[in-house]
């Protein structure tokens, strides 16, 4: 059941986006153009307290115009490593320094459109630094109780795949 690509070309391309068309061979030999986007990884973090909460933040996507929590992630800058890239995100988001990171899940999240890949990390602590260093990405940001987490799914108030994927699998170390 192995789709064979024998060609990709770009159709657009700048630095964040690189959508393709490739010529893909299906099992049976029939070929078909199928679009893709190749995208830089990205890194993120859900950082808990000793009161058993979570650190989120309350923003909007345009693309679906709506609001929702969401944990801090981003790009993962050329030689950053993933872990340094997840840290980097916590601070600039939230203004809080995570404590120290450790593995927690790895997901493509759109992996039937997308390369996009995405390294999700765990904090159990953070210290307050200041207001975060990029204040439009989020409206709010607020230690959320774990236990919130799936009445928030629920609500339609965490519809981010990454987030909550990353959200339900910390749940899962509770």
């Amino acid at each position: 059941m192995r789709w064979q690509v024998h060609s990709e070309e770009p159709l657009y391309t700048d630095p964040w986006l690189d959508i393709r068309v490739a010529d893909v061979e299906l099992p049976d030999g029939r070929h078909l153009d199928h679009r893709l986007i190749r995208t830089a990884p990205g890194a993120g973090a859900v950082v808990t307290d000793e009161q058993n909460r979570v650190l989120l933040i309350w923003r909007h996507r345009f693309i679906t115009d709506t609001w929702a929590w969401e944990i801090p992630i981003g790009k993962i800058d050329e030689g950053e490593k993933p872990i340094a890239a997840a840290a980097r995100e916590v601070e600039e988001e939230t203004g809080w320094r995570p404590g120290p990171l450790r593995p927690l899940l790895y997901t493509q999240p759109t992996n039937g459109i997308s390369d996009s890949e995405h390294h999700i990390f765990r904090a159990d602590s953070a210290q307050y630094i200041g207001p975060p260093t990029e204040p439009w990405e989020a409206e709010r940001v607020e230690w959320v109780p774990l236990t919130d987490i799936r009445r928030l799914i629920d609500r339609r108030d965490i519809v981010s795949g990454t987030s909550m994927n990353a959200l339900l699998y910390a749940l899962t170390e509770v």
